[in-house]
């Protein structure tokens, strides 16, 4: 009983209200700039290393600022399939799919760059994900 009345005796600080810190957070963070994030795909990185340049040189054309090119971990797709169809189970042949990733980010994009990549000419077998973050 006693510790009881001690520790409600003892004179405690009171922590600012979580709101508080909250609002403080909001306004002290600056306003977060539009940003274009590309993600570009190939199975061949001689081609994916082509239309990333040709990417960057049409960014740089309208002086955007530009982070990357980013290279993205290859993700590798493997099949073991049998050679024979019925008994010969020790003759396997192996198969596996590479494809090659790249991510560039373009800070405060104008609308003339993004004109610009919409008219930009790639080769077959790329594929493109643009997303404005």
């Amino acid at each position: 009983m006693q510790l009881l009345t001690r520790m409600a005796t003892t004179p405690t600080t009171k922590a600012p209200s979580k709101a508080v810190t909250k609002r403080a957070a909001k306004t002290a963070e600056p306003a977060a700039e539009p940003k274009l994030r590309i993600r570009v795909r190939a199975y061949e990185h001689k081609i994916l290393d082509l239309s990333v340049k040709s990417i960057m040189d049409t960014a740089n054309r309208f002086d955007a600022k530009i982070v990357g090119p980013v290279p993205l971990p290859t993700e590798i797709k493997r099949w073991t399939v049998n050679r024979s169809t019925f008994v010969h189970k020790d003759a396997r042949e192996q198969f596996e799919m590479r494809i090659h990733k790249r991510l560039i980010d373009i800070l405060s994009p104008s609308p003339k760059v993004i004109e610009a990549l919409t008219n930009l000419n790639l080769p077959s077998g790329v594929t493109i994900d643009v997303k404005m973050v």
